[in-house]
């Protein structure tokens, strides 16, 4: 089964709409919406395993132009 997690990301002012659009066309990303709140962006990503998934955000989704922060939430199923 896939581990999944939700991706809380601060971005620069003014680029949520294009940080979203970067990271929803990341292969792993299976959504990436722009937000008001705390946070500008919320991404849903999935990799086979945790370790997968950790690479995934910290050399793909954080490596992305505009992100200022990120805050990685596993889902858990309980």
């Amino acid at each position: 089964m896939a581990v999944q997690a939700y991706i809380l990301v601060q971005t620069e002012v003014g680029k949520a709409a294009d940080v979203a659009s970067a990271i929803g066309a990341i292969e792993g990303v299976t959504l990436a919406e722009d937000v008001t709140g705390p946070y500008d962006v919320i991404v849903r990503a999935e990799g086979p395993s945790m370790d997968e998934l950790g690479t995934l955000v910290v050399s793909r989704i954080q490596s992305v132009e505009g992100i200022t922060r990120t805050l990685t939430c596993p889902v858990v199923r309980i």
